[in-house]
């Protein structure tokens, strides 16, 4: 029986979907959570919600190091509750704490999106912090770099095209699960 046709195959573990800001993370979370019937979580509303505070707000008062503490803190608690998907920010997976965290007790999934698809759907918005700078689309190419290998260590690997819709996307990441294992009928 396919995984991606309309039974809804049972999830060994929690996912976590790692990549870049614009990768997607959050949309095909929400329609991979609704697909396989289980909870959808994003990491950074987690954040947000315990410190009453907007990411870049807390980037400002706070600065990125203790964003980043915060960050595994919640990543802690969500990988010890029940299964969900789980959109991370796009520097979590960076930490070696953190993917040790993941790779414990669930699974990463690096969505793999190119730098021009990632600014066409970034280049609009002011709610990234780490590209308030005078050059963000230089600066995001400069993450991208820096973040590869870090998110090449992620255990599912599903390449983002242009032209998929979000649903087709949520397909691909299903059929890598079911390939990896993590999804059984």
């Amino acid at each position: 029986m396919s995984l991606i046709g309309k039974s809804k195959p049972k999830l060994n573990k929690s996912i976590a979907l790692v990549g870049m800001m614009g990768a997607g993370k959050t949309a095909i979370g929400k329609a991979l959570a609704e697909r396989l019937n289980i909870a959808f979580i994003d990491s950074d509303e987690e954040i947000v919600r315990a410190a009453n505070m907007t990411i870049a707000e807390i980037f400002e008062r706070d600065g990125e190091a203790f964003f980043r503490q915060k960050e595994t803190q919640v990543l802690e608690r969500l990988f010890q509750e029940e299964r969900a998907i789980i959109s991370t920010g796009g520097g979590a997976f960076l930490s070696p704490q953190n993917r040790t965290i993941i790779d414990d007790h669930g699974v990463s999934i690096w969505l793999k999106v190119d730098l021009e698809i990632l600014w066409n759907r970034v280049k609009h918005k002011d709610t990234r912090p780490l590209l308030r700078t005078a050059n963000p689309y230089q600066t995001l190419k400069e993450l991208l770099a820096q973040r590869v290998p870090s998110y090449q260590e992620a255990r599912v690997i599903v390449e983002a095209e242009p032209h998929l819709t979000i649903e087709q996307m949520c397909d691909k990441v299903i059929k890598a699960l079911g390939e990896s294992g993590v999804l059984n009928d």
